[in-house]
């Protein structure tokens, strides 16, 4: 196996690393806030600096790197796509290269002009509504229906939804078709933004000492209305979308758990050069240098797993079970790398104000949930034992 990043990959990693150092971790301190109590803290960037960081993306060639070419995207591949992941995961910047949920990648061509490409060029945002209240991603017993009336649909039910909140939307609603069995008929929406029988509430930001957080988006539909040229795939068939995707973005979403323990690691070793425990550095503590030294091992060992599933991917083989293994191995590495800087930090990382703290906030709120890591156990226990093998 070659090691070697290819030499037009170290031009896009070099190209990335320098639009986060120079672009965006200069913004982190009105991000994070500059008040005594924190009220200035923000949760988004303001419009206009957003498109001016858009406008650089694409003018550098970087723009929509996970997007296939085909679609109008620069068409990078895993590797590719792990390289920009981790060195953007590296800023507490809220801000991704045009990255568009692969699910709307099967958009036929009239979809594709109305709803994809709005959403790559930033000029409408794409709510996800696959959750439910008090259910999550749960969808043996989807209450959100679809009926079927005079050759549409008539959707009612609730859903919520964790996307960037925007002007100009639309939802992506997963539904079942009334009539089918629990589980089945589970079938994909483009509802429009002023679709009859469609509201949305929440997603204000909460910003302060205590949280920098978006509420979640409650996603209302009452006896609404969608055409029937608004199915995104085929009836039914909506776990269908994306699918061939998924393995990679799980092993994307591996590199950017490198990213932000690599960032934790710089701002613990910047603590245990500076700071003074009883007139000594407490970098000279045994316990520390311990701690340094287990993060620096435990990134290390994530990026090769990370590695070898994105060598395998790019080379046409499944990565059904190294994107489960990423998945888990990343999760729990990046919890043990809080742990560690907790320690350096002498108390729980939530130092508000400091970088790492909104990192260590985004990665513990954003990874996966014990069940989904043990979906993943269940995946690679049940891969092994086909051939008993590993």
């Amino acid at each position: 196996m070659d090691f070697e990043i290819p030499q037009e990959l170290k031009m896009v990693q070099s190209l990335v690393r320098d639009f986060v150092n120079d672009q965006l971790k200069p913004l982190e301190r009105d991000l994070l806030g500059r008040a005594a109590d924190l009220s200035d803290a923000q949760v988004s960037l303001p419009a206009e600096t957003e498109e001016k960081l858009i406008k650089m993306a694409k003018e550098i060639g970087i723009w929509g790197a996970g997007v296939p070419e085909e679609l109008g995207g620069a068409g990078l591949d895993t590797l590719g796509n792990c390289l920009v992941e981790e060195e953007l995961a590296q800023t507490v910047i809220p801000f991704n290269f045009g990255d568009v949920t692969p699910i709307l990648f099967d958009c036929n061509a009239e979809q594709k002009e109305k709803y994809f490409l709005p959403v790559l060029n930033r000029q409408k945002c794409a709510y996800l509504a696959l959750m439910e209240p008090g259910k999550g991603a749960e969808v043996s017993n989807m209450e959100m229906k679809a009926e079927k009336v005079n050759g549409n649909y008539v959707l009612n039910g609730k859903k919520v939804s964790l996307s960037t909140t925007g002007e100009d939307y639309f939802a992506v609603v997963f539904a079942a078709i009334a009539g089918k069995g629990a589980g089945e008929g589970i079938t994909c929406f483009l509802v429009d933004k002023d679709a009859p029988g469609f509201k949305v509430t929440g997603g204000e930001e909460k910003a302060g000492w205590q949280t920098q957080v978006r509420e979640p988006l409650c996603l209302f539909f009452n006896k609404c209305q969608v055409p029937a040229e608004n199915i995104l795939g085929e009836e039914g068939k909506a776990f269908h979308l994306g699918k061939k995707w998924l393995p990679s973005r799980r092993v994307i979403r591996g590199a950017r758990c490198i990213g932000v323990a690599q960032r934790l690691l710089e701002e613990a070793t910047l603590q245990a050069q500076s700071w003074q425990s009883f007139g000594q550095l407490i970098s000279r503590r045994t316990s520390i240098e311990a701690a340094l030294a287990d993060i620096a091992v435990s990134i290390h060992a994530c990026r090769l797993v990370v590695y070898e599933a994105v060598w395998k991917a790019d080379s046409g083989g499944s990565i059904q079970r190294e994107a489960a293994m990423v998945k888990l191995f990343a999760t729990q590495m990046l919890h043990n790398v809080a742990d560690k800087v907790a320690h350096i930090y002498s108390g729980p990382p939530y130092i508000a104000g400091l970088p790492m703290e909104r990192l260590c906030r985004h990665a513990l709120a954003t990874s996966a949930t014990e069940l989904a890591l043990e979906l993943q156990r269940s995946v690679i226990a049940k891969d092994i034992l086909k051939g008993l093998k590993i």
